[in-house]
């Protein structure tokens, strides 16, 4: 099963890379550098349709391949992470861009543009693979994942205030301006807030094994 979520999130990379390159041949021909210069309302509204249309196509495939309410979120944040990794390797492969690790990017545009380098959303989609395969070996071998609502309020918390990196410093694109910092400490903290979620569930489930 997963092995063609991996299939299929990898294509939709492409895809999406694949559209992106047209986007900056039409509007960034001198390479995608900050201060962004700003498309056209018309254009924008169209690219905020396309993101939100990648998300529901990420989670529908998601909610086709298992029944479970929780192996679908799983799958979900499986096919998000490597779509999101891939999304970056077509992107090099086709432009060689980003350059590093480090460099800037527009992540996302709803509700207001997100922004980071390009290592940030990385991190949280090695973070959103791993814990996805975990969660889904656990349960195909058998196992029940013990988690409870303590879990998901830490890790949801860990999500928003990720989310909160990313976005805090919004205005930087409608400014025009050129962005100097991230804030690691959010970040890293929403990062710390979600892993502990995850090791928590964990131990309870392996906990509860060991008792019966």
């Amino acid at each position: 099963m997963l092995l063609w979520l991996l299939i299929f999130s990898i294509a939709m990379a492409y895809l999406e890379s694949a559209v992106v390159v047209y986007l900056r041949m039409l509007y960034y021909p001198d390479g995608f550098t900050f201060p962004i210069v700003l498309i056209e309302t018309r254009t924008a509204l169209i690219e905020l349709g396309r993101e939100a249309a990648t998300i529901v196509m990420l989670y529908g495939v998601a909610r086709l391949t298992y029944k479970k309410a929780l192996h679908r979120f799983c799958a979900f944040m499986f096919c998000f992470g490597v779509w999101d990794i891939c999304y970056y390797f077509w992107l090099y492969v086709f432009l060689k861009w980003p350059p590093g690790l480090l460099t800037w990017d527009i992540l996302f545009l709803i509700p207001v543009p997100w922004l980071g380098p390009v290592i940030a959303p990385v991190i949280v989609s090695i973070s959103m693979i791993v814990s996805a395969v975990i969660i889904i070996k656990i349960e195909e071998r058998g196992k029940v994942f013990h988690n409870n609502w303590r879990h998901w309020v830490a890790a949801v918390i860990g999500g928003v205030v990720i989310i909160l990196s990313f976005t805090i410093d919004f205005h930087i694109v409608p400014d025009g301006l050129i962005p100097d910092k991230f804030a690691w400490g959010l970040f890293l903290l929403g990062e710390a807030l979600g892993i502990s979620a995850l090791a928590a569930a964990l131990y309870r489930t392996f906990k509860e094994k060991h008792l019966r």
